[in-house]
């Protein structure tokens, strides 16, 4: 389970170090994509295939759907672990991430997030005050 917020520098050449403790869950091949909220999503390569196939069973008649998957699909990208443990951020997803050199990498389960540090910050303060709420939420649908 990939868990916890790591701060990171994104190093001239957009390579982005991974942290150690994920490494050998996440392998040496993983997708990174469009996230939601302006932040990226990082998948190993076992969890973006299960993703992929149930995004690929929505009807494709449906336009919000269509849009999805073009908005999702159409900006992933495989990248390789190198052998010192980073990956390339490509161009296209620094851009749309907002990315400065100064980025967390939050844990989110089956999933990555990374998101400009500051941005991270103003994020991470507007949820905080609203956790009670979304507790309230998640209880209503029997989570917690």
């Amino acid at each position: 389970m990939l868990i916890g917020e790591y701060k990171h520098t994104l190093d001239p050449k957009k390579r982005l170090s991974l942290p150690s403790k994920w490494r050998k869950e996440l392998g040496k091949k993983l997708v990174v994509t469009r996230g939601l909220d302006n932040c990226l999503f990082v998948y190993p390569l076992k969890e973006w295939q299960k993703i992929t196939e149930k995004i690929g069973q929505l009807p494709l008649g449906q336009a919000d759907t269509r849009s999805f998957n073009r908005f999702f699909l159409s900006g992933a990208v495989e990248v390789e672990v190198d052998s010192v443990g980073r990956i390339l951020v490509p161009d296209f997803l620094k851009d749309f991430g907002q990315l400065d050199s100064k980025v967390v990498l939050a844990g989110i389960h089956d999933r990555i997030e990374i998101w400009d540090e500051n941005r991270w910050e103003t994020y991470k303060r507007s949820i905080e005050k609203q956790a009670d709420q979304l507790a309230e939420k998640l209880g209503e649908i029997g989570v917690l």
